[in-house]
């Protein structure tokens, strides 16, 4: 599959089809988007909020959530705010999000499935990374999104006069629905 990427991307680039999608690094919307990566939301979502290359600044990981407050979501968002004038942010999860099954032991089997030996998951365990946190599912989109919310609102280094709302997703027809924090 990369060679077949790198072939078109030489055509790609050949052709001039870069041209069309050309815009600088500052979101026209001064908008950040933290969202999950779920492919059915690559074209969905910014089709469903009529966003357009240059627009926002859209950020995804694996069931759009932010699990800790030093992590790398985080970092992006602050660079968003900080050195590319986002104003506002949007944390998006969706409906029948495949994150939400996520568990500890459920990655941990497949890396051993996969070749990765106990021991070395014991040894990542005793360096610090924290497979009950990294690898936690959800039960319920709105009750993960509210959390990503809350903890950017309470997070210390967010600057006053950002805003942040959360809202989640039909899959089926990229409706949002907000979510509603206190």
């Amino acid at each position: 599959m990369i060679e077949e990427i790198l072939k078109y991307n030489d055509i790609f680039v050949n052709s001039g089809f870069y041209k069309r999608f050309n815009t600088n690094k500052y979101p026209r919307k001064r908008l950040a988007i933290l969202t999950c990566m779920d492919t059915r939301l690559v074209e969905l979502l910014p089709a469903a909020l009529g966003i357009h290359n240059g627009d926002v600044k859209l950020i995804k990981n694996a069931g759009g959530l932010i699990l800790d407050p030093c992590d790398s979501t985080i970092r992006s968002l602050l660079i968003a705010i900080l050195d590319f004038d986002v104003e506002e942010i949007m944390v998006i999860g969706h409906t029948d999000c495949g994150a939400a099954s996520v568990s500890a032991e459920s990655i941990i089997t497949r890396l051993v499935q996969r070749g990765i030996t106990r021991e070395t998951i014991q040894n990542q365990r005793e360096m610090g990374f924290d497979f009950d946190n990294l690898f936690q599912g959800f039960d319920d989109s709105k009750a993960s999104v509210k959390r990503s919310v809350t903890l950017l609102k309470e997070h210390p280094l967010m600057p006053s006069g950002v805003t942040i709302k959360g809202f989640v997703m039909d899959i089926s027809c990229g409706r949002l629905d907000p979510v509603s924090v206190s």
